[in-house]
């Protein structure tokens, strides 16, 4: 039995101010959520690329070449309803944040963490005056909850398009500091992304790479990509 596909059924798209926003619409007909739900955009600029996604759709929609549409159906339809659960699991990254566990050994592995980890956890303590706990092993450490209580307040700031932009950012590399590096300009996506694989990369130079696990990694980088894409479409007017 062959698979049923969404095929395009529009001619052309287009931007138009709504309430609060814009709005997309396909040959005049608003877009909305897969749940039926009005998808109203908080910047020109991130709705004309959410309509840029749906213009580049060949006869059969691939909804794995709109990550931004993505996003902001969940922005709408997951983020909104729930805003401050979201904001409270990702600020648990914080007390498990990646940076703050490292390895203690090989000499070479310690020596690339901390000239790659060093920076941010300091960036963390004055930028966000949050500084984080490290330690060496896998032995958990407890973060100071004053800290962990400020980093909690940076993401309850946000509105619900930056919090969906920080997600990926946070979730896929295991750091609450490397998504709020991002959001902050401190670092990119892609730099995120690399330096968060230190240890994974370490092995592969020692054991060779293995080719799913390199595929996977690849489509985490595009997600954080997207991500960073989303919050900066998001600032723009």
């Amino acid at each position: 039995m062959t698979e049923w596909k969404a095929r395009r059924f529009w001619k052309a798209s287009s931007v138009r101010p709504a309430a609060e926003g814009f709005e997309i619409a396909l040959d005049d007909r608003p877009l909305r959520t897969p749940g039926k739900l009005p998808l109203i955009l908080p910047t020109a600029a991130l709705a004309q690329a959410v309509a840029g996604e749906w213009d580049a759709q060949a006869d059969v929609i691939d909804p794995n070449t709109m990550p931004l549409t993505r996003a902001a159906n969940s922005a709408v339809e997951k983020v909104a309803p729930q805003f401050a659960a979201v904001v409270d699991m990702l600020a648990e990254y914080g007390g498990t944040d990646l940076l703050s566990y490292r390895a203690d050994q090989p000499a070479e592995l310690v020596r690339r963490q901390a000239e790659a980890w060093d920076p941010l956890a300091e960036w963390a303590g004055t930028a966000l005056c949050a500084p984080l706990r490290i330690t060496h092993g896998v032995i958990p450490i407890a973060q100071d909850a004053d800290a962990m209580a400020r980093l909690h307040r940076h993401l309850a700031e946000l509105d619900v398009f930056g919090l969906t932009a920080l997600h990926d950012l946070v979730t896929l590399p295991g750091s609450l500091v490397l998504g709020l590096a991002v959001l902050h300009g401190r670092i990119d996506a892609g730099t995120a992304f690399r330096i968060s694989r230190i240890d994974e990369d370490f092995q592969a130079e020692r054991w060779g790479r293995d080719d799913e696990a390199a595929e996977a990694a690849e489509h985490r980088r595009a997600a954080m990509l997207a991500s960073e894409r989303l919050w900066h479409l998001s600032r723009r007017s």
